[in-house]
């Protein structure tokens, strides 16, 4: 990479997909860079919008030396845990109040949507696990209740909004950068779980045929999930192809 080019801008459909292109054309980790949100985009509850989001990714270490390991930005909730293993005990305190708030901030905001879209639920927020060492530990979101099959929609659509417009809100509250993931009587889990599996029985699928295959249309978290499990797989690889939202994971047979 050209070490000159220590910014880059990206204008996508949201947020997530700005940063997935920008980290894509910088050929780096999400850990790597700090994402500024230059404009956020007008994007309604239900997926709709007219103005695209611009992102601006900074690489990081541009003042380390090559040999070190990227260090998480100061608004990462997994720095406020690497710091209280040698804080003092008023820090420690600081920190665990910073971490309560965070997750304050996020039930109550998901609480409040609710209500606003008129759906009784009970929700819980705690921290989740990141998806892999090097990430940023997520604050999870599980809502609970009757018949919210309506906080779902067609292909996940009207829960990956409510998430989207909650991270705005949080990261606008806190001043700050956070991951935070919603999920619907566990709906994430069991999706993420199918996804896995049709990720594994297709990566046999082009071994065997030795030609590639294209995945059904997913969201950008979907195809990072598709991507991951795939990731260290001996006989394939993969690439997201297309322009949203019609953009799918194809698995590629190596040589």
């Amino acid at each position: 990479m050209n070490t000159s080019r220590a910014t880059i801008e990206i204008i996508a459909p949201t947020i997530e997909e700005a940063v997935e292109k920008g980290l894509s054309d910088l050929g780096l980790p999400q850990d790597a860079v700090d994402v500024e949100i230059l404009d956020a985009g007008s994007r309604g509850l239900f997926g709709l919008g007219s103005r695209q989001a611009r992102v601006r990714l900074i690489v990081r270490g541009a003042q380390v030396s090559s040999d070190t390991d990227s260090i998480p930005a100061v608004e990462s909730i997994q720095e406020t845990f690497t710091q209280e293993e040698a804080a003092p005990a008023a820090q420690t305190a600081a920190s665990l109040t910073e971490e309560d708030e965070v997750l304050r901030v996020a039930r109550e905001t998901v609480s409040e949507l609710l209500e606003k879209m008129k759906v009784r639920a009970q929700v819980v927020a705690s921290f989740g696990e990141p998806d892999d060492p090097k990430s940023r530990i997520p604050v999870q979101v599980d809502v609970h209740g009757d018949d919210l099959n309506i906080l779902i929609g067609k292909r996940s659509e009207t829960l990956n909004a409510l998430q989207y417009i909650t991270n705005l809100i949080v990261c606008k509250e806190l001043q700050r950068s956070i991951s935070i993931v919603i999920d619907v009587e566990g709906y994430r889990q069991r999706r993420a779980s199918q996804l896995r599996q049709l990720a594994r029985r297709m990566a046999d699928q082009a071994i065997k045929t030795g030609r590639r295959q294209a995945l059904e249309p997913m969201p950008a978290n979907e195809r990072r999930l598709i991507h991951m499990e795939l990731r260290e797989h001996e006989g394939v690889t993969t690439e997201s192809v297309g322009e949203d939202p019609h953009r799918k994971v194809t698995i590629i047979p190596k040589e």
